[in-house]
């Protein structure tokens, strides 16, 4: 469905770093909390207003405007202060991937071939100093957000509205602005796209939608006191995000907001913490910090074993949130490097691996589930079962070297794995070492190569020099298919001067004209089916070998109330925690 600039590419590989910060691998206490994602043992009692709500996070809250920020469903602690024309419904599981309205009175209209969009906003809506919001001012906030100075949003925009590719922001156009952004009145926006997009409600959960009075932009210096539309603004911004402190917005009316809840009173967000010391504040729940959570740290292998080993390991247990976020870990092909080139040796590695094995390497059952498909098994995904090489729990080694005989290696063959040193459990050496070690049992030998992170990341993305075998990882910007399958297949978004998704470089027309297709279709359920046919179909030609999806397990005070986790975001939704 994408059709990237280069610049957009590098912006969503950052973006997928960002979302998986402090990335959960581990296993832990069985019945620690359920699918859905609550907490079972959290403080009881009904959620009331009121008290301090602490965020221990390892990464600061950098870039706090609306224009540079990179965040799906409004993100986290932005959407406290940022809303937007629609966001995620916030509920547990799988009801939380749905789009609903936010600023806008429902998630959009569309023309008849989805190429225009038209929103109509609340009534009631003020900023934190009581001035109306106003259509004009998205229109702004969207314009802004294409000025070189404050990059690093979604880069969607620039690539589905009429003239979005040359457009430079407000700062140097003039006033002239975006003429596929329409204001006709305070209440009405309409977007002209350059292609159908069914989707479009998705993006309009962006923080690029969150409105910007003209009058009261600062350009880089905006993120130091951005004027709040939600239940929460900004009284403190220390270092860039490394320590920020909300407060309550008495003119956000809760009337017009059916998501957040806006519990307590004042928000303390510390960042640039080591992950083991969150951890540990979280389990003592001393002090202010039995009132804390974190947004970006996952328990780990040591840390969740300790939690079963505890002598209050039941209520320790009943304080970890599960969560499911929309994220495949896979094994990619170069098939243009041989002996990759041979589907036969394809299918053959995939009929090797031991899933078993590489999820224990991923830290264990509780965080890795085996993926034998390219899309996460939820359904807002359009996930369709397929195992087209079944290969057990074990692998199989026997059809795998059967295969090999058939592709002319009859005595096996040699191979190098690429691979990150980053201790991720992901892309790192022991996800590689487990992949090693399953298909030497089918007279595979692999060789590993170990690049620092920032490095394996070049090269994996670089269509010149893409190595023939490797770990790789892709999470979607919103809940469906189209986001996980349109940059990796689409052959249109190859590129060959510049940062890279589709390692296969595959360009197939049936495939293209299907994701097409697909884009045009405004019922989502409907859209749903088509991507996971999509996937199965690509499946069948082994450019891939999907090895696990990523469990989450947080940590939260023994005094946090209301712990709500979506399938959109596989984290607790802060704008839903109660600490009294």
């Amino acid at each position: 469905m994408l059709r990237q600039s280069q610049t957009s590419r590098r912006v969503a590989a950052a973006a997928v770093s960002l979302v998986l910060a402090g990335g959960a691998a581990a296993c832990g206490p069985k019945g620690a909390a359920d699918r859905s994602g609550s907490a079972t043992g959290a403080a009881g009692g009904a959620p009331q207003k009121g008290g301090t709500l602490t965020v221990l996070n390892s990464e600061p809250q950098s870039d706090f405007d609306p224009a540079r920020l990179y965040t799906s469903g409004g993100g986290n602690v932005p959407s406290l202060v940022f809303r937007t024309l629609t966001t995620r419904n916030r509920e547990d599981g799988a009801a939380g991937t749905k789009v609903v309205p936010d600023l806008a009175t429902d998630t959009g209209r569309p023309n008849a071939d989805a190429t225009e969009w038209t929103y109509t906003l609340k009534d009631g809506l003020a900023y934190e100093d009581g001035t109306p919001i106003t259509t004009a001012d998205i229109k702004y906030g969207i314009e802004r957000s294409f000025a070189a100075e404050l990059s690093g949003g979604a880069p969607y925009l620039r690539d589905w509205l009429v003239g979005g590719e040359s457009y430079e922001g407000p700062y140097k156009d003039g006033g002239k602005g975006l003429d596929s952004i329409l204001v006709p009145d305070a209440k009405t926006i309409v977007f002209k796209l350059r292609k159908p997009e069914g989707e479009f409600p998705f993006l309009a959960t962006q923080t690029q939608f969150a409105p910007v009075p003209k009058a009261k932009d600062t350009g880089v210096k905006y993120e130091e006191h951005p004027l709040s539309s939600g239940p929460y603004k900004v009284v403190k911004n220390e270092n860039d995000g490394e320590h920020l402190t909300l407060e309550r917005n008495e003119k956000w009316d809760p009337k017009t907001d059916e998501e957040r809840k806006a519990y307590p009173d004042r928000i303390d967000v510390r960042s640039g913490l080591d992950a083991a010391v969150i951890n540990q504040r979280l389990s003592t729940s001393s002090g202010a910090d039995a009132a804390a959570i974190t947004t970006d740290t996952n328990l780990g292998p040591a840390e969740l074993a300790q939690i079963g080993d505890s002598a209050d390991k039941n209520e320790l247990a009943g304080r970890v949130g599960t969560g499911h976020f929309g994220y495949v870990n896979y094994l990619a092909f170069n098939p243009k490097v041989a002996p990759f080139d041979n589907p036969k040796v394809r299918q053959a590695i995939s009929y090797a691996i031991n899933r078993t094995s590489v999820i224990n390497a991923a830290g264990g059952s509780a965080l890795a589930e085996p993926a034998t498909t390219f899309l996460p098994e939820q359904k807002a995904f359009g996930h369709t079962p397929y195992d087209h090489f079944p290969a057990g729990k074990a692998g199989d080694p026997a059809k795998a070297k059967e295969l090999l005989k058939e592709a002319g290696f009859p005595d096996g063959l040699s191979i190098t794995l690429t691979h990150s040193t980053a201790q991720n459990r992901q892309t790192s050496p022991e996800v590689a070492t487990a992949v090693q070690q399953a298909l030497a049992a089918a007279g595979i030998t692999v060789k590993l190569e170990g690049l620092e992170n920032n490095a394996f990341n070049e090269k994996r993305w670089d269509a010149k020099n893409t190595p023939g075998f490797f770990l790789s990882r892709w999470g979607a910007d919103w809940p469906s298919g189209g986001p996980f399958l349109a940059p990796i297949f689409d052959g249109r978004q190859i590129v060959t001067n510049g940062t890279n998704y589709n390692h296969a470089q595959l360009n197939d027309p049936a495939v293209n004209a299907e994701i097409d297709e697909i884009a045009k279709l405004t019922d989502l359920a409907e859209a749903g089916k088509r991507w996971g046919a999509l996937d199965k179909k690509i499946g069948e030609q082994a450019l891939d070998v999907p090895l696990f999806h990523p469990v989450y397990k947080r940590l939260v005070g023994k005094d946090v109330k209301n712990v709500v986790i979506s399938d959109w975001t596989g984290v607790l939704d802060i704008s839903q925690v109660s600490v009294k």
